[in-house]
């Protein structure tokens, strides 16, 4: 028994004492980091600890992304001319657009008649004058007499006083005209604030619905008029549907600095109903870009930075000014090439060596 545990505890002591060894002599192959050029340029003399940094080759690509707003169904139209609102207010004002349009088109009428009336005193006026002149050319030969003369004045004044009368009818339905139309700028702009194009908007067929979202100034420029849109309403989270960009507001919120977005839906089935929210995608593009994977970005004050491998064993700090974020993938504007090698694990370890902390 004596000799047996003996053994055991030989065997314990050899097997220690065989790790200690390999561990210094492990300890002693690995080699102490270089940083240089006050920490732009580091070196990994040791391969094994060189390999724990991996890294991706960057390049150009045309870069996309999906731009998410919020949004809401804001109109929809259920009869012609007839449409239903989420603002009561623009209710209001599309009401009084209409009524303004009707006496518009009143007032048009009354001057395009007027002016009618005006041209038919003018033929006989001047009917009238060649009488008169006939008349007294005849008298004067004993062939008529002074009442033929008489009447024909009398009718040529008839006809000037009704042209006269012509005249001040339509001055007065030019003057209610142009009122009409001052009175139609108060409702047509607020539908255009809230993002409406008043003349598509009266003009829609039934069926039609539009959702307005907000979309922030930096991005409104990468929408355009007839692009499509990804729409999933709160009410129906399951399903997608597509809607069609039809207008972008003229004017821009100066406390948010948002812009409201007109997308077209339809809604002939009369599923969606004003006041609705949703989640509208907009598939937009970046540009051409390089790209690096968030991991390989490092902020130190202010600053962004990468690391570029050179060659097996050493690294070029770099800084980059950088873009929007998309999914896991930051935009480099400036700062890289094509084709070079950016550290996208362990550049956190790379930046403690650099910048010493």
């Amino acid at each position: 028994m004596k000799r047996i545990l003996f053994i055991i505890v030989s065997l314990v002591s050899l097997s220690l004492w065989s790790c200690k060894k390999e561990t210094k002599n492990t300890n002693n192959n690995i080699q102490s980091p270089s940083v240089s050029k006050d920490g732009v340029t580091i070196s990994i003399p040791d391969k094994q600890s060189a390999a724990f940094f991996k890294t991706e080759t960057v390049a150009s690509s045309l870069i996309s992304a999906d731009l998410t707003a919020p949004a809401q169904v804001v109109a929809t139209v259920v009869a012609d001319k007839v449409v239903l609102f989420s603002n009561p207010d623009l209710t209001s004002d599309y009401t009084e657009l209409l009524n303004h349009q009707s006496a518009i088109a009143q007032r048009k009428a009354v001057v395009l008649q007027k002016q009618s009336v005006i041209a038919q005193k003018d033929a006989i006026i001047k009917q009238k004058q060649i009488e008169i002149e006939r008349f007294e050319d005849l008298k004067a030969h004993g062939s008529a007499t002074g009442k033929d003369v008489s009447d024909a004045r009398t009718d040529k004044l008839l006809a000037e006083s009704e042209k006269s009368i012509a005249q001040s009818e339509k001055a007065s339905a030019e003057a209610d005209l142009i009122a009409e139309r001052s009175l139609i700028i108060e409702h047509s702009t607020n539908l255009k604030v809230a993002g409406f194009d008043p003349e598509t908007l009266i003009d829609s067929p039934v069926g039609n619905g539009w959702i307005i979202a907000d979309v922030s100034e930096n991005q409104i420029l990468k929408i355009h008029k007839g692009a499509k849109c990804q729409i999933r309403f709160t009410a129906y989270p399951e399903e997608n549907h597509v809607g069609i960009v039809n207008g972008i507001a003229d004017v821009m919120d100066n406390t948010s600095h948002m812009t409201k977005v007109r997308i077209l839906i339809n809604n002939k089935q009369a599923k969606f109903r004003s006041g609705m929210f949703a989640l509208v995608s907009f598939g937009i593009s970046e540009g051409n870009f390089i790209s690096v994977d968030k991991n390989a970005l490092i902020t130190v004050q202010g600053k962004n930075f990468v690391f570029v491998k050179k060659d097996n064993k050493s690294f070029e700090r770099r800084e980059v000014h950088t873009g929007q974020q998309i999914g896991d993938r930051v935009i480099i504007f400036s700062g890289l090439q094509n084709n070079e090698q950016v550290v996208n694990t362990g550049a956190i370890q790379l930046k403690g060596l650099s910048f010493g902390y």
